[in-house]
């Protein structure tokens, strides 16, 4: 796919309402850190947008060589510019810290000494200026030490995003970092609102947005562009979303910023009563962005305390800091299939305004009515790991 003509192929911003979006936030303010394959900075899309300077020395070694190409991919879906006829990311205005962490698809094994785990890269951006952390990526295994690392960021008041695993057609596997308490799990669905069947699911997957159909660079060559299906995509778009809502209301604690993304998410179950497949529904950063009188609800309470296995009312930082949420996780390789699984999918609840996201998500009722099968089978609360 030639970089000219790669716009026309991002379905999900004209879905999200993202010209709308616009007038009222671009991300401006806001610091995402990725953490990913590496982040390329010279690509048309992302000069200017990535803050290699801001990178904690921890994690310096090669952060702007991208190994395969997903991280740059996935930092363009947030915050790239469009210039060049590149991927014009959701929140433009925001900008990337990079942080490089050594997946199986770093196939030398020095170069994968020397590059951050899972567990030091969460601890890394924790420790940047970053108000949001993107993990487009993930292992069934799970580490103790990544999971006290999620603790350690959402305790510095980040918020956290993870793929949920795009294991769903292949034995669901679990999958950390999103299966452990304060990541929020993003699932994956298409331009019909319809889980990708691909995308894992379970008591991890939290929130869902646009994953199937991306574009992003095929390869670490940055010669051109392909067509994704993943929940990593469907994890940079959210984290995209956070980046614009964070901007607009720049008082917000990250549990503020989570539970707007709750109370307005698009889905036809209850909201105590969250579907396996796509959490508490699809993300709609413009809802909350066109409410002007929105309550956001306390500062200090984590709006996943059940499924983080928190005290409803804890705060977790002793100077009333916000928490982060649930999980998610596992990388996004692209699949050459799309589809649609067998699980619920989601509704525009309560849209009585014309914003364009409403049309294209309201066409998921009719088809929400016939999945939502067990739809009370989805209300347990969900404990994280033990799950």
């Amino acid at each position: 796919m030639a970089a000219d003509d790669v716009q026309s192929k991002q379905w999900y911003l004209d879905a999200m309402g993202a010209k709308q979006i616009w007038k009222y936030s671009t991300g401006e303010g806001v610091k995402v850190a990725v953490i990913d394959s590496g982040v390329n900075p010279r690509t048309p899309s992302l000069k200017g947008q990535v803050l290699v300077d801001e990178v904690p020395e921890v994690a310096k070694y090669h952060v702007t060589q991208d190994y395969d190409g997903h991280g740059t991919a996935m930092a363009e879906l947030i915050a790239g510019t469009g210039a060049g006829g590149g991927i014009k990311g959701l929140a433009p205005g925001a900008k990337i810290i990079p942080i490089r962490v050594g997946t199986d698809r770093l196939k030398d094994e020095d170069e994968r000494a020397k590059t951050l785990t899972s567990a030091k890269a969460i601890r890394a951006a924790a420790d940047s200026d970053a108000k949001i952390i993107n993990m487009s990526y993930g292992s069934q295994y799970y580490d103790s030490e990544e999971e006290e690392a999620l603790k350690y960021a959402a305790s510095k008041g980040k918020l956290l995003f993870a793929s949920t695993g795009n294991d769903g057609d292949k034995g669901n596997k679990r999958n950390y970092p999103s299966m452990d308490p304060y990541a929020v799990g993003v699932a994956a669905i298409d331009k019909n609102g319809t889980v990708g069947k691909f995308s894992s699911y379970g008591n991890h997957a939290d929130l869902a947005a646009p994953g199937l159909d991306i574009p992003g660079w095929c390869d670490n060559t940055f010669t051109k562009y392909c067509t994704s299906e993943g929940t990593s995509n469907a994890s940079a778009i959210a984290s995209a979303s956070a980046a614009l809502v964070w901007s607009a209301h720049p008082d917000w604690t990250a549990n503020q910023v989570l539970r707007s993304f709750i109370d307005t998410a698009g889905r036809t179950w209850p909201r105590s009563k969250p579907s396996k497949y796509l959490g508490y529904g699809i993300i709609r950063p413009r809802r909350v962005l066109i409410k002007k009188d929105i309550d956001p609800g306390p500062a200090n309470r984590d709006p996943l305390a059940a499924e983080n296995g928190t005290a409803p009312d804890e705060d977790i930082t002793a100077a009333g800091g916000s928490s982060a949420a649930p999980s998610s996780g596992a990388s996004a390789k692209p699949t050459k299939e799309a589809g649609s699984a067998g699980g619920p999918t989601s509704a525009a609840a309560e849209d009585t305004d014309s914003g364009s996201d409403t049309q294209t998500w309201v066409i998921i009722g009719a088809v929400a009515a016939v999945l939502l099968v067990g739809g009370a089978g989805f209300a347990v609360l969900r404990a994280r790991r033990n799950a």
